[in-house]
């Protein structure tokens, strides 16, 4: 590992743990050159997913725009942010897990709203509100209908 200050090449790790969750390892190193100490982060190479949106186009998957998504829902409802972050989180994993290149926006909306409804179901049918776009009330009743059924 290059050091950050002297540029020397190799360095000695004197301590390494889990960080984040145990996605990625977090090592405190030193340098072999200088004795300057420095923090490096392990973390596995995924593939990178694109997301096929309505419109045919393709992105790359952000779970930021996932996130936000989500933060809009729960506006002034009681839902800790940890929270929608672990939802997001599982949802990126899930979805590298299929080891599938490519997936559409219909099923990561999906997903959201399979998480909401258990969450808080307010923010689901204020997202669900935006995601499907009801044309009438009447399909939006029909909506809370379902809900109300459960």
């Amino acid at each position: 590992m290059k050091c950050p200050f002297c540029g020397y090449l190799e360095s000695k790790v004197l301590d390494s743990r889990p960080a984040e969750g145990g996605g990625s390892i977090r090592r405190r190193r030193e340098c072999l050159a200088c004795a300057k100490r420095f923090t490096t982060y392990e973390v596995i190479e995924s593939m990178p997913l694109y997301v096929i949106k309505n419109d045919g186009s393709r992105q790359l998957f952000d779970k930021s725009k996932l996130m936000s998504g989500m933060l809009r829902a729960c506006v002034k409802r009681p839902v800790p942010i940890h929270k929608l972050e672990e939802v997001a989180d599982e949802i990126e994993q899930t979805l590298q897990n299929t080891m599938e290149k490519e997936v559409s926006s219909s099923h990561i909306g999906e997903m959201i709203m399979k998480r909401l409804k258990e969450i808080d179901q307010v923010a689901y049918v204020r997202f669900v509100s935006v995601y499907r776009s009801f044309e009438d009330i009447q399909s939006f009743l029909a909506e809370l209908n379902s809900l109300k059924g459960e």
